[in-house]
């Protein structure tokens, strides 16, 4: 069993026992390219461990500011399987996550695939919008924010579930850029961010993840869904109603109990 093999399966049994586990790095020395060949083999278990396909992209560090948590100077994907999305309203449980957060994300809907290289256009044209909150975990103890690149990848980039509000047409270019939102926890305003946030516009996120993912042979497809990245750095997941409005794009919110 190679390197790689056992660091999957290291991860993997992790989310089994719902224990959590020491990070991979420095021991075992992984780097951006271990790290996404873990996550690949991980991948491939979760699947048959939540029985459900892979539906999309989560994509990760798209600020100066979050890049220097990993110590990088682009973002980072992760994998989104059918069962990782919940919708805008529901109630989760906070002992099914192991150590959650909260990031406030632009989701865009693929409604055509996309070409390996796509345009600003091609991505407006082909893609549909919903206000989203992502949930980041990673299976690791004391995880955030002390978690190397080779870490974060390995463990699918902290994915843990992503909360979708009502889909809309896309914005044009301008629009999407200048969305703001404001996001509440129990009706208390905490934080407002602005989409420009995002590697300067969401698009950009978009058509840096397909570049990516073009290197590792794979392709944004009919169908899936892509958290673009956060507006503002993670905040903590605690009990109660987290709800995040997006100008001209809608609200979406979820409860922790």
């Amino acid at each position: 069993m190679t390197q790689e093999s056992q660091l999957a399966t290291k991860i993997f049994k992790a989310y089994e026992t719902k224990e959590p586990i020491p990070f991979l790095n420095p021991s075992e020395d992984i780097d951006e390219h271990k790290g996404y060949a873990i996550q690949n083999l991980l991948v491939k278990q979760l699947q048959d461990f939540y029985k459900a396909s892979v539906k999309g992209y989560k994509v990760s560090m798209t600020s100066e500011e979050t890049q220097a948590y990993a110590n990088t100077h682009e973002p980072a994907y992760g994998t989104l399987f059918e069962t990782s999305f919940y919708q805008s309203g529901d109630t989760l449980k906070l002992d099914q996550f192991f150590a959650p957060l909260i990031e406030p994300e632009l989701a865009f809907i693929v409604t055509e695939d996309l070409p390996e290289n796509p345009t600003e256009a091609d991505i407006l044209n082909h893609t549909q919008l919903a206000p989203a909150i992502e949930v980041p975990d990673a299976r690791y103890i004391d995880w955030f924010p002390n978690f190397t690149l080779g870490d974060i990848l390995a463990d699918n980039t902290a994915t843990g579930g992503v909360v979708l509000g009502e889909t809309i047409p896309q914005l044009d270019y301008d629009t999407l850029k200048d969305v703001e939102m404001t996001l509440t926890f129990n009706g208390e305003v905490q934080k407002t961010g602005k989409a420009t946030e995002v590697l300067g516009h969401p698009v950009k996120a978009v058509q840096w993840l397909a570049q990516k993912l073009v290197s590792h042979q794979k392709s944004l497809k009919k169908g899936d869904i892509i958290s673009s990245g956060t507006f503002i750095p993670p905040i903590k997941a605690e009990r109660g109603t987290f709800s995040v409005e997006y100008s001209n794009v809608g609200t979406v919110s979820v409860t922790f109990e």
